[in-house]
Parts: structure tokens; sequence; C-alpha cells
């Protein structure tokens, strides 16, 4: 009885090594992650500035930081993995949205047309989101060492009370300015007859996007 009963616990304490090893595996990646992406989208926010005082104006902009700016938005996919794995307990849904929302502004939208790469629009929705994710990876990574500011956590639950909407007005001001070039192009669009049978028009599907963004209640819960 004695020997069963050591067993047991010999068993439960390999369980919870595992567990913690797991754990601290899990930690130290989301560290390096957040960190990554800090910096990631610091050198977005200087590059921003040093063009702007350089150039004096916002035009050429979107080209000079295009690359980076596609690097680290497609890699916040990794996102998507963290809460399809548990390390992160989110809605893979909510966040696969989120994600996939931003990659198709950058590349289906500003990256492909670029008649608009020189609109204020854009310029308004990459400052939100330069700023957004500074403080959103800040955050994180503060908090998952145990040494979290006031300022960071204040910022990460108040900005956004301003951010959220000068977001969505630049994304929707820039999905408007892209309709006449989507439009007389055809770009992305299906035609009927075609071999596969099937039509699809990106224009009606870009103002669908537009339509989507209207405010439900869950977007303030």
């Amino acid at each position: 009885m004695a020997s069963s009963e050591e067993d047991g616990t010999v068993e439960e304490k390999e369980n919870n090594n595992k567990k913690r090893s797991k754990s601290a595996l899990a930690t130290a990646w989301l560290t390096f992650y957040n960190i990554a992406m800090t910096a990631g989208w610091l050198v977005l926010a200087i590059a921003m500035m040093r063009f702007y005082i350089q150039k004096g104006t916002h035009k050429g902009l979107y080209r000079s930081i295009a690359r980076t700016l596609k690097f680290f938005q497609t890699f916040a996919l990794v996102e998507v993995g963290h809460c399809a794995i548990g390390i992160v307990r989110t809605s893979v849904i909510v966040t696969g949205v989120q994600v996939c929302s931003r990659i198709f502004m950058v590349w289906f939208i500003t990256n492909s047309i670029r008649q608009i790469q020189n609109e204020e629009s854009v310029i308004l929705f990459l400052v939100v989101w330069t700023v957004t994710e500074i403080t959103r990876y800040s955050y994180y990574t503060f908090n998952l060492l145990h040494h979290l500011p006031y300022f960071i956590k204040w910022a990460r639950y108040n900005l956004f009370i301003v951010l959220y909407p000068l977001g969505v007005i630049g994304e929707l001001l820039t999905i408007y300015a892209a309709l006449p070039f989507v439009r007389r192009s055809g770009m992305y669009s299906m035609r009927l007859p075609n071999k596969y049978n099937v039509s699809f028009d990106y224009y009606y599907c870009l103002i669908v996007v537009m339509l989507s963004y209207i405010p439900r209640k869950e977007h303030f819960q």
C-alpha cells in the first residue's frame, strides 16, 4: 500500500515538474516575442519620424517603411498559434480576425494599390497602429517580467478610447479611397464566363468590409 502511494506521489511530482518546465518555456518565448515586436514597432515609429523630419512631407512615407511594416504585421500571425496551443488564453477566432484584418489592410489594400499610398488616411492608421502596438507589446512584456510601470498600464487601458475610433476612420477612408481604382482595374475580380464558373467582384467585397466596421455592442464590452 505504501509503495503504491509513493509511486503515485512520484508520478504527480514528475507531472508537476513537466508543467512547470512547459510554463517556464512558454513564458520565456512570450517574453522574447513581445520584446521583439515592441522593438519592431519602435523601429517603425522612428523610421516614420525620421522620414517626416527629413522630407517635411508624408508623401513617400509608406513606401519607405513598407517592407518593415509587412514583416512585423504578418509575423503577428504567430499570435493565432499562441491561442491555438493554449499558451495564451484568448479566443483563436477573435485573435485570428484581428490579425487577419490588419494583414488584409496591409497586403490587399495599401500595398496592392500604389495610388492610395500617399493618402493622409494611410498615415493616420499607421500612426494609430504604431502607438497601439508599442503600448500593447510593452504592456505584455513588463507584465511577463512582473514589473509593470503605471504609465504603461494606464496607456494600455486609456489610449484605446482615442486610438480605436481614429484607427477605424483611417482604415475606412483608405478603403474608400481605393474603391475607384479597384473598380477601374478590376483587380482581384473574376468575371463570367470563366473555366471555374465563379464570379467575384473585389469592389463589392471592399464595400462589405467597410460595412463590417459598423460598431456593434460587443465592440465596447
